[in-house]
C-alpha cells in the first residue's frame, strides 16, 4: 500500500525554474529581472511574476547584502555554546536575540542549550559582552566560546 506522507500546509511548490531563479539570486542579488530572465529563459514579467510568488509563500524570506566584517574594523568572530536553565531558556534567546553583536541564535538539541555567533571589534569588546551581557544574564550555566581563525566557507542563503 503506497500511502502519500501529508505535506505541511505552508510547503511551497518550487519547481526547476524556481530553483534556477533561486540559483541566480543567490550569486548576484541585484540582477536586474531582464538579465535574470535572459539567464533563465523566460520573459521578465514571468520572472518578476515567479519572484515575487516566492516572496508571497515565504521561500524568499528577504533580500540582503554581504559585508566583510574586517573592512568595519571588526576583527573577532566567535561561537558561543550556552547552557541556560530550562525555565529561563526564552527570557535568554529573546534578551541576546536584540543584542546588536549576536549575528545568529539558535536552541539546539542538548539540556537546553543556545548556539550563537557573535562579531566584535577586539577581544575587550567580546569580553565586555560577556561579562556584561551574557554571564549576566539569569540562568546561564556554562558558556563555551571558541574564536574563529580563518572563514573558508560560510552559508549565505541555501543553494539548490
Amino acid at each position: 500500500m503506497n500511502a502519500k506522507l501529508p505535506v505541511e500546509a505552508n510547503t511551497a511548490h518550487v519547481d526547476d525554474i524556481d530553483r534556477a531563479i533561486i540559483s541566480v539570486l543567490h550569486q548576484n542579488g541585484r540582477i536586474s529581472y531582464t538579465d535574470l530572465a535572459k539567464e533563465v529563459e523566460l520573459s521578465r514579467v514571468a520572472v518578476q511574476a515567479r519572484i515575487n510568488a516566492m516572496i508571497e509563500n515565504g521561500t524568499i524570506e528577504r533580500f540582503t547584502c554581504v559585508v566583510n566584517p574586517e573592512k568595519l574594523g571588526i576583527t573577532v568572530s566567535a561561537f558561543f555554546n550556552v547552557e541556560v536553565e530550562p525555565q529561563y531558556l526564552m527570557q535568554a534567546a529573546d534578551t541576546l536575540a536584540d543584542e546588536p553583536e549576536v549575528t545568529s541564535l539558535y536552541h539546539m538539541t542538548g539540556p537546553s542549550k543556545l548556539h550563537m555567533h557573535g562579531l566584535f571589534r577586539n577581544n575587550q569588546e567580546m569580553e565586555s559582552f560577556l561579562q556584561n551581557k551574557l554571564y549576566a544574564l539569569p540562568g546561564i550555566t556554562s558558556v563555551d566560546c571558541q574564536i574563529l581563525i580563518k572563514r573558508y566557507k560560510s552559508r549565505m542563503g541555501m543553494k539548490l
